[in-house]
């Protein structure tokens, strides 16, 4: 038996916005998640799904904000090196803008509340890598700064990581329990693009 989430306690909306009315913020779609120690699992069907919301929101006319973490020359989150690198199939066009952060909270430390102000932009749509961690680190500092973060659970994975007990934790559960986690208070979490309303 589940219990009632925090938002449904407190009266908040568990249904996502419209996409028109949101500001599309992918969060470090890199390559470093699509091979070797870092990635992820379902990273290709969850960038699948990102390539098709992202198109949606350019077919809007929506803000599309790209983040992307850097670490530093040599490491794997070198974005002056391929593996650091935003994924080819939702690469940034045009005048879309991309802050690159240090912090797995994308707010700290960049120009993201003040892009996302000077746009009028109150509700979020947020996809991208990793689930536990930036996503969800994006999420609770959005919520905590007054926005409505809308979360795409399939435009989003982890991996494998091990527990408390030193027992592995599978990435399909951590990704259930990050979700579940915001999704009881600080974000809507749609299960997919399909679930977001033009």
């Amino acid at each position: 038996m589940t219990r009632p989430t925090l938002r449904e306690l407190s009266s908040l909306p568990v249904e996502p916005v419209r996409l028109a009315d949101s500001a599309l913020v992918l969060i470090d779609c890199q390559n470093t998640y699509t091979h070797g120690v870092m990635e992820l699992e379902g990273v290709q069907a969850a960038l699948d799904e990102t390539a098709a919301l992202l198109d949606r929101a350019r077919t809007a006319g929506i803000p599309v904000i790209h983040i992307q973490h850097d670490d530093g020359p040599g490491s794997l989150y070198d974005i002056r090196a391929d593996i650091g690198a935003i994924a080819d199939q939702v690469a940034p066009r045009g005048d879309e803008p991309v802050i690159v952060k240090q912090f797995p909270n994308s707010f700290v430390q960049t120009d993201l509340d003040e892009r996302l102000k000077a746009l009028g932009a109150s509700n979020l749509v947020l996809a991208g890598f990793m689930t536990h961690m930036c996503v969800n680190s994006t999420a609770r500092g959005a919520f905590s700064l007054g926005y409505a973060p809308t979360v795409v659970a399939a435009a989003t994975a982890t991996r494998t990581l091990a527990g408390p007990d030193g027992q592995p934790v599978p990435a399909a559960a951590l990704q259930a329990a990050s979700l579940a986690g915001l999704a009881d208070l600080v974000a809507v979490v749609a299960p997919n693009a399909a679930a977001i309303p033009d």
